[in-house]
């Protein structure tokens, strides 16, 4: 895959340092450990998402969800094994290692909810546009009169 050199664009833009570092990101080749471990994303309304996370063998208290600065972040770490159990693993073809997976979040969206079931951890997550940036429709006037505000209408004559 190519390579690309965004230092030129690092110099000569402000606050585009985010959408920069996501397209550095995006190039990356993926290693097994970022892979790990395995998601969904789906899109489940018009503002509304699902995540999903494959995270069998992990409990609700071994897991934390977090969101900060447009960043949500899921970390998973398995209890340490008590001192009294004397069990020998002979085979453990399910993962139990310590992962932590951290999605971009756009503007304007938050996580609503979570759930564990069936070993896939489910992330609910909204988009909600503050009624400020909300498109707006204009009515036409007829004339140039029209669309200006009449002061005085309400007075009696």
């Amino acid at each position: 895959m190519r390579q690309f050199d965004l230092s030129p664009l690092y110099r000569s833009t402000i606050g585009f340092d985010r959408l920069f570092s996501l397209l550095d990101q995006a190039g990356a080749p993926e290693t097994a450990a970022a892979s790990y471990p395995p998601y969904n994303i789906e899109r489940t309304g018009e503002n509304a998402y699902r995540l999903t996370l494959a995270v069998a063998g992990f409990g609700e208290h071994e897991l934390a969800i977090e969101t900060r600065q447009n960043a949500l972040t899921i970390k998973g770490e398995k209890a340490a094994r008590k001192e009294g159990e004397t069990s020998e693993m002979l085979y453990q073809g399910i993962a139990a290692r310590a992962f932590e997976r951290r999605f971009q979040l756009a503007d304007h969206v938050f996580a609503t909810g979570a759930r564990l079931e069936n070993g896939l951890l489910h992330v609910d997550l909204a988009r909600e546009i503050p009624e400020a940036q909300r498109p707006r429709t204009i009515p036409i006037g007829q004339g140039l009169g029209a669309a200006q505000p009449q002061v005085g209408a309400n007075k009696a004559a």
